[in-house]
């Protein structure tokens, strides 16, 4: 039950914001009493981290399974901006770490620090798999870019109220980032998946 009680309110903080969602809607949604509820977490707060530690594995495990399919660096970098379009889509117009951010910061502090380590990991790997496969420059200082990529990402998310907007400006991000180290041939390979990827928007 406990399980059940965090997919649903990560579904609904998602949908309608989590601020808006109170305990009584959870209950409602899933036919049973807020008693119920308060039986696994003493308060809302505690619920909400459930629910975004739960949301972040979720997002972490689709991440690992996209690097699995060994496909070139731009194309994964691509690949995983879909998957979040796709994730999202059915989201609040608020961002949800916008509104993480706002309403509960403590628990976004706690979010950020664990998905920092996260994503510089997996930023640094793709630049090298990239520079491997001669689709980013061999004279990258990784580091600075890692730190460049994760502060812009994180500063859009953070800043930006609308998802979409949110959504939109990551991409041309991802855009300016990858130009910023690719190769002639790696231009090639990022001007396909833009096209690609606004065909598909």
């Amino acid at each position: 039950m406990k399980d059940k009680i965090i997919q649903k309110a990560s579904e609904l903080f998602l949908k309608l914001g989590f601020k808006s969602v109170t305990m009584d809607d959870i209950a409602g949604e899933m036919c049973i009493s807020k008693k119920t509820i308060y039986k696994y977490f003493c308060n809302k707060e505690v619920l909400i981290e459930e629910s975004t530690s739960m949301v972040h594995k979720q997002v972490h495990e689709v991440i690992d399974t996209i690097v699995a399919k060994n496909l070139n660096a731009i194309d994964e970098n691509f690949q995983i901006r879909e998957m979040f379009r796709d994730m999202f889509k059915n989201s609040t117009d608020t961002s949800p770490l916008y509104q993480l951010k706002k309403h509960y910061p403590e628990i976004y502090q706690n979010v950020m620090t664990y998905e920092i380590d996260q994503c510089t990991q997996y930023f640094r790997d793709n630049i090298h798999k990239g520079m491997n496969e001669n689709l980013y420059r061999k004279d990258l200082n990784v580091d600075v870019y890692v730190k460049f990529y994760y502060t812009l990402v994180f500063h859009i998310n953070e800043n930006t109220m609308s998802e979409r907007e949110a959504q939109k400006i990551e991409l041309e991000a991802l855009e300016y980032h990858t130009r910023a180290m690719a190769t002639p041939e790696g231009i090639l390979e990022l001007e396909k998946q833009l096209k690609k990827f606004i065909t598909n928007y």
